[in-house]
């Protein structure tokens, strides 16, 4: 029984100068999901799974899932790998009126505060409160006022206290949750622009934030609840656009970084992270950025790794004429083509540069249709056929030679699921290598 939230052992260390942190993995792939429970096991860490107000509601999100079917999908492949269930973290990330954006503020603040509720109520002990979007009846003209946001933050924190106190009375072992909050992040996707530059938070704005959210809590008794909040997401200067990445920089972050050692139990969460260079995140955990956001560069690792299975079926037809392809790529563009919803407005150009994006966009906005009914049915013909006609070595080598040479020193299996799997390790590693010392 854990009776001490981990991620406050993660803050304190780093009070204390050391650089540890924590790879938060934002995804409802299952693949994903299980790569980074065998990773964590590999290390003996805990593992930290966050799904979005958009993923996961009380409406079920665009998975189809609400928190407690979350839980149980998260808890469904801890079990099946035997990943112990204590060293599993779940967050929410994200939670507040977004999906209601276009109601009218009460109703959509209602709307979240459920919402909210029901990640507690599931056993989420991360909870990452973002009410930075204006809401029916707001103002068009003017930046929603911080205040507002403050208050509205914490108004979804009591309904989170409301929620746990009914939770222990069900489970004295209850964990309680800790908070994170702050929303400046780069837009959902990606970034639009591929050559606007990146802005750090401002350390004006950074003490702002922490100072009217400490006011909106205590105005609303949360003296207590503020005692959890452990974290407040900024823009350290990173984020990926299509085919670009603009790397952490350092020095740009150097005033926000300093003024973090004001605030004793606090902690920076950094967002899109994705695609930073293995040293790139080290200097960003040892600057106090713990909390690393990664989701679209493991799917898009996950599919560079089924876009390698597949060539290495079509390679095995010359040998095995008989087999019925997957046409995985093929049913995945055909998938995108009829359901355009996820991608339209985050890819541009001409139709060829269009096509080009579905598959190999850094924005990975294909993530959203691995679970469409068609795609995954390739997905498991693709597996299937490799089971049956075996990989040759060659072939591992041609197209996938990192995994190549763990096949050869026996750390890996000559498998395709546990390829796949691994090729989405060689991103993780990188974080393992940024929060682990």
């Amino acid at each position: 029984m854990i009776n001490r939230h981990p991620l406050k052992d993660i803050v304190e260390l780093q009070k204390k100068g050391v650089p540890r942190g924590i790879c938060s993995v934002c995804s409802a792939n299952g693949y994903v999901i299980e790569a980074s429970m065998e990773k964590a096991m590999e290390d003996g860490s805990y593992v930290l799974i966050e799904s979005t107000s958009n993923q996961v509601n009380q409406l079920g999100g665009y998975t189809g899932m609400k928190p407690e079917d979350f839980k149980r999908f998260v808890k469904d492949i801890a079990d099946r790998i035997n990943f112990p269930w204590e060293k599993v973290i779940l967050g929410g990330d994200h939670l507040g009126p977004l999906p209601w954006a276009q109601e009218d503020a009460s109703v959509a603040m209602e709307n979240a505060a459920v919402m909210v509720r029901q990640y507690v109520e599931a056993g989420f002990t991360k909870i990452h409160i973002d009410t930075s979007m204006r809401l029916g009846g707001d103002s068009r003209e003017e930046a929603l006022d911080p205040a507002v946001i403050a208050q509205r933050g914490a108004v979804l924190c009591r309904a989170a206290e409301d929620a746990f106190k009914e939770l222990k009375s069900k489970n004295p072992d209850a964990l309680h949750p800790v908070y994170v909050i702050g929303s400046e992040v780069p837009v959902p996707g990606g970034s639009q622009n591929e050559e606007e530059e990146m802005k750090v938070t401002d350390v004006g704005d950074f003490r702002k934030t922490v100072d009217l959210f400490r006011s909106a809590f205590k105005k609303y008794g949360l003296e207590e609840a503020w005692e959890n909040v452990i974290a407040v997401v900024v823009q350290p200067g990173v984020e990926f656009g299509d085919e670009v990445i603009h790397d952490y920089n350092r020095e740009a972050a150097k005033d926000l970084c300093e003024a973090l050692k004001d605030y004793p139990g606090l902690v920076f969460e950094g967002h899109s992270t994705d695609y930073q260079t293995p040293e790139a995140l080290r200097q960003m955990v040892e600057d106090g950025i713990a909390i690393l956001k990664v989701g679209p560069a493991l799917t898009f690792a996950l599919r560079e790794g089924l876009f390698a299975l597949e060539s290495m079926e079509r390679e095995l037809l010359s040998i095995h004429p008989d087999i019925e392809v997957s046409g995985f790529s093929e049913v995945l563009e055909e998938a995108m083509l009829k359901n355009p919803a996820n991608w339209k407005k985050h890819y541009h150009g001409s139709e060829g540069k269009l096509k080009f994006s579905r598959k190999f966009s850094l924005s990975d906005r294909c993530r959203y249709y691995l679970t469409v009914p068609e795609v995954q049915e390739s997905i498991n013909r693709l597996i299937k056929n490799l089971r049956t006609t075996g990989i040759p070595l060659t072939l591992i080598s041609q197209f996938l030679p990192v995994q190549y040479t763990r096949v050869r020193n026996g750390s890996l299996k000559n498998d395709p699921e546990s390829l796949l799997k691994d090729r989405v390790k060689n991103v993780l590693e990188n974080y393992a290598y940024a929060v682990n010392r």
